[in-house]
């Protein structure tokens, strides 16, 4: 492998005493200000969260060719608030790592995708099952489709100690397993599988699987915080805590450190929503052209491509990565979900934008909030030279019981957006003004709608608001 220069990602951080902290790096020349939505986003974030019991929730966003955006909310324990910089299990993200070593020694010639994996590790002894089935190749399973059952012979994701086996077990156990499927035939999502392409990063290049990763993809992009394992010494400071699913009480169970060991390849790595971003930029970096000595644009965009259409479970996948949706609504990337942890790394190579989101909890779903975010976003009006919060007197909580939790009045460029608070969608209402405080809501159409006033009292503070006759009381601005 040729020697890699490292790649330099410059990161602005901001700091404040409280247990939400949040980045905002200077506008470049884009045609719009996000300045309004991503203050909407974190009231949303922010809301979604307390509403749903969920611990902390950190998130990155690229757009504009940078790192656009960083948030923390919440905490990793009752004394510790998450910092942009925590640490979580990132979990099945950790196999597009694996992927890209794979595809590396593909483009150096070192091995084929069509080469059968026993060709690489002589002690694969997994029993066929099927003897229509051609042999399973590289290719198979990074596409999920080898065949291979999901895990290896061991009951690691059971409680309550997570016991992960190490390289030589899984070894030690593949005689005594059985393939699902002929290959080629069926998806079947396989830890097994990426765990045994990480064994053949190290039979091919004779390195340490994490010296090879850090060597030639971590170090390279400048993913100062991304390793390869959990470090025991960082739980409860540096990484966070991670909870389990909320019980019928409401409640969640700290859940105990794990470490994947044999199974790292698919799900050990430890990283956090900035280092991810990098990982985005990157990717799209490259396929605008940028250069990188990691991988050829070409090799970049197969694995983006639908490699494996699984009509059966209407589940694509390109080389590692998962592909989701359709034409306008496509995105790549991938999910990952360990004991304690959820995370997404979603890229949208359409829009030139990615989210990494990192969620120390089970039982959620951090798509959601990164499809969220995106929907605020898709929405800015505010030009990149017009000043934001022109209506900043009225932005705040209003108080909506018994109907919903709250609602946040927010500035929208000319105009002003309603979040009602908890929302699944992130969908909010814009409403133009019509004089001072005589507002009138868009409809999809441009029409007008019904009416929206804001009260204040004799000093001209705001009070409330009034919509359908019905008035809500102004609660706070608190964000």
């Amino acid at each position: 492998m040729k020697k890699i220069i490292p790649l330099l990602v410059l990161l602005i951080f901001s700091c404040k005493k409280s247990t939400e902290k949040e980045k905002i790096v200077p506008f470049a020349e884009e045609e719009k200000n996000y300045t309004e939505a991503y203050n909407l986003s974190k009231v949303w974030l922010k809301g979604q969260l307390d509403y749903e019991s969920i611990p902390g929730l950190t998130m990155s966003v690229v757009q504009n060719q940078r790192i656009d955006w960083s948030i923390a909310l919440g905490i990793s324990d009752d004394q510790t608030a998450l910092k942009q910089s925590s640490l979580f299990s990132i979990c099945s993200i950790s196999k597009l790592f694996t992927s890209i070593a794979i595809m590396q020694l593909v483009e150096n010639g070192e091995i084929k995708l069509g080469d059968p994996i026993s060709m690489y590790l002589p002690f694969f002894n997994l029993k066929q099952l099927y003897s229509e089935s051609r042999p399973i190749t590289i290719a198979n399973i990074l596409t999920h489709s080898s065949g291979l059952p999901r895990e290896s012979n061991h009951p690691y994701w059971s409680q309550p100690n997570f016991n992960f086996p190490s390289k030589e077990e899984v070894i030690g156990e593949l005689a005594k397993q059985e393939t699902l499927y002929p290959a080629d035939k069926y998806y079947q999502y396989s830890n097994l599988g990426l765990a045994l392409l990480g064994y053949v990063v190290e039979e091919v290049s004779k390195q340490s699987y994490d010296d090879y990763i850090q060597e030639n993809i971590i170090n390279p992009i400048g993913m100062d915080q991304t390793r390869t394992f959990m470090d025991i010494r960082k739980y409860g400071t540096d990484l966070a805590f991670g909870y389990s699913s909320k019980k019928r009480d409401g409640s969640r169970d700290l859940v105990p450190f794990f470490s994947a060991n044999g199974i790292a390849p698919a799900a050990g790595f430890s990283s956090n929503s900035i280092d991810l971003a990098k990982f985005a930029l990157w990717q799209l970096n490259l396929l605008s052209g940028i250069e990188s000595p990691i991988l050829k644009a070409e090799t970049l965009k197969k694995m983006h491509t639908t490699q494996l259409n699984d009509t059966l479970t209407d589940v694509k996948r390109g080389y590692g990565f998962g592909i989701y949706g359709e034409d306008s609504k496509r995105r790549v990337g991938h999910g990952g979900s360990c004991p304690g942890y959820r995370s997404v790394l979603s890229i949208d190579t359409k829009k030139n934008r990615a989210f990494a989101v990192m969620i120390n909890a089970n039982g959620t779903n951090p798509s959601k909030y990164a499809n969220g975010v995106s929907k605020i976003l898709d929405e800015v009006n505010l030009k990149k030279d017009q000043k934001p919060h022109k209506f900043a007197d009225v932005e705040g909580f209003y108080n909506v019981q018994p109907w919903g939790g709250e609602s946040y009045l927010s500035s929208w460029g000319d105009e002003i957006a309603l979040l009602s608070i908890p929302n699944q969608e992130a969908s909010f209402s814009r409403f133009k003004q019509i004089e001072e405080d005589h507002f009138r809501r868009i409809l999809k159409n441009d029409s007008l709608g019904e009416a929206l006033y804001i009260l204040r009292n004799s000093q001209g503070r705001v009070t409330g608001f009034k919509r359908h006759q019905n008035i809500y009381e102004y609660i706070s601005d608190r964000r």
